[in-house]
This record gives structure tokens, C-alpha cells and sequence, in this order.
């Protein structure tokens, strides 16, 4: 209903009549507006969109559009020169932004006027209603006649209890869920025909008969029904139903088969590689840096699931349609985008595009100075999440208002170095630190130049032995965080420093809150899938930032790198025992790199939590190594296969290779491991240095601070014979959660607790550990199955 407020009319028609006197020049926008009526932006902006629930920029549009409808509907103009008068500098833009306005394109406009006045004349035309209203009683007489109302109740009577019946014996007769998905479309399309056949047939003491029409009195006709018609009838029925069956059965199976896999996202996005629209190609970094922006803005929002900009880059040349990369990423939604910045204005058409119809759900051309461009980023943001009806919360809306820096010079700098930080080499490091250094010069508050900073540092000692960087790390770090606390890429940069200086537990709270902040964060999920598995294990955090990363971030990498996040994947899966999910992931990691041999090792282990076949395990893992007799992670996993067999003979083999390696080139790895081997050697008589390795091992289980350090503990006490204390260990294990699958597989067969096997108190608290972790797997699925990654 139209507002009467006769000021809110009053100002409408103030600000349409200056419009309407600006008509022509394309470069009217809304900053000329407030201008013309002496009123600051935004109390423009405000006030517009309070009278008339648009903002300022689809108001202009608008008119615009209606003054071109009443052009095109009075005069002999042609649609590019109404293009022009009504101030579209680009007539195919004009088309696009007037069909979507209006539904049709200008250029049937007169046509339409033509046949509304047909419509007008043959409306005066229409029958009197009396005989209509007869005819509706008279249908209904029909169907109470043949009998339809009483098809229809039964039939959704049998369809509630076969429903309700069949959502009970589901799970007792291992049935698959897409049962249920498959009777309710049988039975949607048996409604129809079970209609249709009422109304045709009849059920009488001589079988099934056609029904007998009635003549224009109201008679039954007498004429006799033909049983071949009948039957043939029936058949075609029966041939159709079976038919929609046999095409819509593949498709359930297929669609239940592929969200197993790659669940669907109702609200994912991806923001494309802006172009750049300028004759300079350095200019690339201010495009860069607009859609960098935009898509942090929506990457705050919970609500949305936007895919990294890693994953986008490779589309910026790759000639790809949308449908085609929509299934690649699997995203229901595109940002496309374009601009320049000329002189002190920036110049962006951005749209939205459905991804399932490839058809455009909104499109814009903004004109803004460059001061406000912080402005433009957070309407653009804004705009695309109200147009998919994302929710956004009180504090995602504050953190996409935040503006980073007042300071246009050190923005642009900021641009720059971010431009270097993205290639994701150590050159692209190196060079993006000194831009970040003068943001920081040209803006000594800037808190996102000092997270960069920190990070850059962060990679650039990752990529080498001695860490060297940790100072400044910490300091960039917390600069960040100490001119804006909230700050996702300041957090990032702190829990890096911990986990720099190996204070892993201490990064872990800086990390959870950095993704908190910003959850669509792909840098973020990462790390925390790595610190979850390598730095601070814990089974369920694993496997859940393992399934988000790869549904932000797989689409980022060559082959080889994705099969190792397929890998990661599959090994978050087995390890809170997940065996079939495991098993198809393993095998995509090997379909992407055959020669994968990490992948390799971890089939041979999958295949045993599935056949428990010790002596095809130790094959497959030969086989692996054969493959490559460098691999010291390979070679110790065979001789821990021989170990479990209890042959210590062939497990000696390979140890012994492995331990003379190890002291070749001054390793310190798989201190886990030194129990077994002590074992080992022991029993082929090498005594002493099994005792030297035992003490190793105690010492570095004493020190052990991850959940299995009661574990290392009890086998450790177990062997020596001190069976009180094992057991007190494993008691406190028991206490555990997150432990891995693999807990129960091998400890049972590790010849470390034989003195144990026989207790019942050991066997009652591995049965207890055994229901511990299947209680917390059926957790974990449900909670997986709730946040659509599983």
C-alpha cells in the first residue's frame, strides 16, 4: 500500500522531478542527487529507502525505466535512442535492466499496447455467469457420480499409513535411506492415474468397465463399452507408470549417491575474478581488491558458504561456462564483476547469476568517488546476500561496516601487496611485506597490514627448517590485535605464532575465534584441519575442517594437491571410523595421483579395518614400498605389520633399515613407535639397545601432552610387568574422547599388553573404551548430517 505521508510524497516527487530534469545524462547518479536537493548521501540514501523501500540507485533506475516505457509506448523512437534519452550509455544494458524491470524487452512494447486493447474489447465480450455456474454444479455432480472424492480419500488414507509403516521399518529391515524418497514420488505420480482411472473406469460385479457419459438431459448413454479400449487402456497406464519408475529410480539413487559425496549447499556462492576493465594491466590490483573485499564481506556471514578465492583463481583464463563450473565447485550462486578506477571515481558492474538456470538475478553499474569505495564494497556485500535471503546477524552487519583504514594512500598500498600475498610463492611473500610496511607507514592503525604482515612471515619460515621469524610474528600479531580485537586475520596471525613456537594448546582458542569471525574463511579451516591432526589431535575436529575445506577450497589445486587433501579427507574419516566414507575418498585421492603412495599405505589399512587380513596388509604395503625404498615411513609400517604377525624376524629387517636411517641422518621421528621396535629387538636378542629404546620411550610418554599419553603409559608398564599400573593407565585413557578408530583395531593384538589379554579388568575397559568411541561416532555423524557435511 503507497505511503500518504504527504511530506514523504511531497520529497518523492521533489527528487523524481530532478531525476526526470537530469534525464539524459548518464552520469547522474546518486551523489549528484543529493547535490542537486542540498542533502548529504547518506540521508539520502536513508530517506529513499524509507518512502520507497528501494535504494537510491534502483530508484534512479526506475524512473529511468518508466519514463523509457512511456517514450516507447507514444513515439516513433527507436530503442537505442530511448537508451539514450533516458541516460543508458550502453543500449544492450538498457534491454537487459528493462526486461527484467518489465518482463519483456523494449522492443515489443508497442505490440503489447496492441493487444491489451484487443484483450480490453473482447473482455466486454464475456458469456453471462449463470450458464458457467450451472456448469460447475454439473461437473460436480460428475465426479461425486463417478466416484473421484472416494478415489481420493482412500488413496491418501493408504499413502499416510503405508508411509508412516514404511518410516518404521526402515532402519529394522536395512533399508536405504532413498526409500523413502522413492515411494513418495511413486506415490505422487500414482495419485494422477488413480484419478484418471476413477473417472474412466467404474468397478462393477462384471469387472472393470469404462463409465457411461451422460447426454445433454442428464441420461447415462446406453451405447456399449468396448473391453478391448478397457484393457488397452489399463495397459497404457501400467506401461507409463512403469516407465516414470525405471527413469526416476536412477536418478533418486544417483542424486542420494552424489550428496554422499558432495553435499549440497542451498547457499553457496563464488565470487569470479573480477576483470579489469582498464587499459593498464597494473591496474589489475584495484579489481583484485574490490572483489577481494566483497568476498570477505560475504564470507562473515554464517549463513552463506562462499568458496575461497584460491578455488576462483583459475577461472580468471579458463574458458569455462557457469553450469560447467558450477558442478565443479558445487555453488547455486556467481558474483561476476568488472571495473577500473579513473581518476578519483571507481567504476564496477557487478551481477548475480543463478548457477542452475545460468540466468542473471540482479545486475548494477556503480559509479562512486574512490573515497568511497569502502561504501560500495559493503552495499555490493549486502545487496547479494538479501538477494539469496542470507540472514545476517547484528555482529556479521558491524563487521562488514567496519571500514580497515581511512586512508586511501595506504589502502593502496594494502591492494598492492595483498595482489604479491595471493600468488602464494615465498617471491610473492617477500614482496608483499614491504607494501604492507607502507600501509603501515601511511596508516600506523591499520590492523589488517600488521595481520598480513605476521602471516607472511609465518609462510616464509614454514618453508624452512629454522624458524626465524617468530618475534616478529608475535609483534606484527599483536599490533593487529591491538587496534582491532575482532580481527579474523589478527587472530589467524596469533595462533601462527604458537603453533611457530610449538605452544600448540595455546593457539587453539585464537584460531576457533578467528573462524568464528569470519566462518566461510578457507586459510582458516585449513589450519585448522592441520592443527587438529598433526599439532593437537582430536578425531571429530579433523574430520568436520577437513569436509569444510574441501567444500570452500578443493577446486583451488593441481591434481597432485588434491589428491592430498583427498587423502586428508579419507584419513579424517577412518580414524573416527567412518570405513566406507574413508574408502571412497582414498580412492579419489589415488584417482587424482596414482602415484600417491601416502594414499597407497592408507588403503592397505583401510582395506584391513574392513577384512582384518594382516598378511594382505603387509603385501600392499611392500608393494608400496618397493615402490619407493626411501620412504622411512612406509618401511616402518611394514616392520610394524611383521610386529603385530609376531614375526620378529622379518620385523627386525625392516627396523633395523629403518633405526640405521634414522641415525645416518639424525632423525627424530616416530618416537611413538621406539616400544614396538624395543620389542622387536629384544626378541632377536640385541638386549641392550632395546633397553636403551625403552627408556626413550617412557621418557617421551611421561612428556607426551596429547590424549594418548595414559595409552603410551599402560603398554609401556604392561610389558615390564607392572600390571597394577597399566591398568590404572588405561583406566585414565578410558576417561578420553576423539581417540582413533585404529585404538581398538591394534591394541588388542599389540604384543606390548600380552601380560594383560587374559585380565577381566582389561578386557571390561577395552569393551568400555569400544562403546566409548562408537557412542561418539554415532554423535559425530548426526552432528556432520545437522551441518550438511556428511
Amino acid at each position: 500500500m503507497p505511503d500518504s505521508n504527504p511530506i514523504k510524497i511531497e520529497f518523492i516527487h521533489k527528487i523524481t522531478g530532478i531525476i526526470e530534469g537530469n534525464l539524459s545524462n548518464e552520469n547522474f547518479g546518486v551523489s549528484e542527487l543529493a547535490n542537486e536537493i542540498g542533502m548529504s548521501r547518506s540521508n539520502l540514501l536513508r530517506k529513499i529507502k524509507k518512502a520507497t523501500n528501494l535504494s537510491a540507485s534502483q530508484f534512479i533506475r526506475q524512473i529511468r525505466l518508466k519514463n523509457a516505457m512511456e517514450m516507447l509506448k507514444e513515439n516513433d523512437i527507436t530503442v537505442s535512442e530511448v537508451s539514450y534519452e533516458v541516460g543508458f550509455g550502453s543500449t544492450s544494458y538498457f534491454v537487459k535492466c528493462f526486461h527484467d524491470h518489465y518482463g519483456y524487452p523494449p522492443g515489443e512494447v508497442a505490440k503489447r499496447a496492441l493487444d491489451e486493447s484487443d484483450a480490453n474489447s473482447v473482455d466486454q465480450l464475456a458469456d453471462d455467469p449463470i450458464p458457467e455456474q450451472n456448469k460447475i454444479v454439473r461437473f460436480w455432480e460428475e465426479l461425486k457420480r463417478r466416484k473421484v472424492g472416494k478415489v481420493i480419500i482412500i488413496y491418501a488414507s493408504v499413502t499416510f499409513i503405508l508411509l508412516q509403516l514404511l518410516s518404521v521399518l526402515i532402519e529394522p529391515l536395512y533399508l536405504p535411506q532413498w526409500t523413502m524418497t522413492f515411494v513418495i514420488v511413486l506415490l505422487a505420480i500414482g495419485f494422477p492415474i488413480a484419478v484418471l482411472f476413477s473417472w474412466i473406469f467404474d468397478i462393477t460385479p462384471s469387472g472393470i468397465q469404462v463409465t457411461q457419459s451422460l447426454d445433454m438431459e442428464g441420461n447415462v448413454n446406453q451405447g456399449r463399452t468396448n473391453p478391448k479400449k478397457s484393457i488397452l487402456f489399463t495397459v497404457i497406464i501400467g506401461v507409463l507408470l512403469v516407465i516414470v519408475a525405471v527413469l526416476v529410480y536412477p536418478k533418486i539413487v544417483d542424486n542420494k549417491n552424489q550428496a554422499e559425496l558432495n553435499p549440497e549447499l542451498e547457499k553457496s556462492i563464488a565470487v569470479l575474478p573480477f576483470k579489469n576493465d582498464s587499459d593498464d594491466p597494473r591496474n589489475i590490483y584495484i579489481t583484485n581488491g574490490l572483489m577481494e573485499s566483497i568476498l570477505t564481506n560475504l564470507q562473515n556471514i554464517k549463513d552463506l558458504s562462499v568458496i575461497s578465492r584460491t578455488s576462483v583463481e583459475k577461472f580468471r583464463t579458463d574458458p569455462k561456462t557457469i553450469p560447467e563450473i558450477s558442478k565443479e565447485l558445487n555453488v547455486n550462486y556467481f558474483v561476476e564483476g568488472s571495473g577500473q578506477k579513473i581518476d578519483d571515481n571507481i567504476l564496477l558492474n557487478i551481477q548475480l547469476i543463478d548457477a542452475t538456470t545460468d540466468k542473471h538475478l540482479w545486475a548494477e553499474q556503480y559509479k562512486r568517488d574512490a573515497k568511497d569505495i569502502f561504501e560500495l564494497q559493503q552495499e555490493v556485500a549486502i545487496k547479494i546476500a538479501n538477494e539469496i535471503q542470507a540472514i545476517i546477524t547484528p555482529e556479521e552487519a558491524e563487521r562488514i561496516d567496519k571500514i580497515p583504514t581511512n586512508n586511501l594512500v595506504a589502502y593502496d598500498y594494502f591492494l598492492k601487496g595483498l595482489d604479491q600475498f595471493y600468488k602464494g610463492s615465498r617471491e610473492g611473500l617477500e614482496e608483499a611485506i614491504p607494501y604492507f610496511e607502507k600501509a603501515i607507514e601511511h596508516d600506523n592503525k591499520f590492523s589488517r597490514a600488521y595481520a598480513d604482515i605476521a602471516i607472511s612471515y609465518y609462510y616464509l619460515d614454514a618453508m624452512q627448517a629454522d624458524k626465524q621469524n617468530s618475534d616478529l610474528i608475535n609483534d606484527y600479531a599483536d599490533k593487529a590485535l591491538l587496534y582491532d580485537s575482532k580481527s579474523p586475520q589478527g587472530l589467524i596471525a596469533k595462533g601462527l605464532y604458537y603453533m611457530n613456537t610449538a605452544e600448540n594448546e595455546m593457539a587453539a582458542p585464537y584460531l576457533e575465534k578467528a573462524l568464528q569471525y569470519n566462518p566461510n574463511s578457507a586459510m582458516v579451516i585449513r589450519t585448522l584441519s592441520e592443527f587438529y591432526t598433526s599439532y593437537v589431535p582430536n578425531t571429530e575436529k579433523y574430520l568436520e575442517y577437513a569436509l569444510k575445506g574441501i567444500q570452500l577450497d578443493i577446486a583451488a589445486h593441481d591434481s597432485t594437491t588434491t589428491s592430498y587433501i583427498y587423502l586428508h579427507v579419507s584419513n579424517a574419516f577412518i580414524q573416527s571410523g567412518f570405513i566406507d566414507e574413508a574408502s571412497v575418498y582414498i580412492n579419489r585421492s589415488l584417482s587424482y595421483n596414482p602415484e600417491n603412495l601416502f594414499s597407497e599405505y592408507v588403503k592397505a589399512y583401510i582395506l584391513y579395518a574392513k577384512n582384518r587380513d594382516l598378511d594382505q596388509t603387509k603385501e600392499l604395503l611392500i608393494n608400496a614400498y618397493n615402490k619407493d625404498v626411501t620412504r622411512l615411513d612406509i618401511l616402518q609400517e611394514v616392520g610394524k605389520i611383521c610386529y603385530y604377525m609376531r614375526d620378529y624376524e622379518s620385523a627386525y629387517q625392516y627396523y633395523n633399515k629403518f633405526l640405521t636411517a634414522k641415525k645416518e641422518y639424525k632423525l627424530d621421528i616416530y618416537k611413538g613407535e621406539d616400544a614396538k621396535i624395543a620389542v622387536v629387538l629384544e626378541k632377536v636378542g640385541k638386549t641392550s639397545e632395546a633397553e636403551n629404546l625403552f627408556k626413550a620411550y617412557l621418557e617421551y610418554a611421561e612428556n607426551d601432552k596429547s590424549i594418548y599419553k595414559e595409552l603410551s603409559l599402560a603398554m609401556y608398564y604392561s610389558y615390564t610387568g607392572d600390571t597394577q599400573k597399566a591398568l590404572e593407565h588405561l583406566k585414565l585413557f578410558s576417561q578420553q574422547d576423539n581417540y582413533h578408530y585404529w585404538t581398538m583395531i591394534f591394541v588388542n593384538i599389540d604384543p606390548l599388553v600380552d601380560n594383560l589379554k587374559e585380565l577381566p579388568e582389561f578386557q571390561q575397559l577395552m569393551e568400555d573404551i569400544e562403546k566409548k568411541f562408537w557412542k561418539n561416532h554415532e554423535r559425530i555423524k548426526v552432528s556432520l548430517e545437522e551441518k550438511k557435511l556428511l
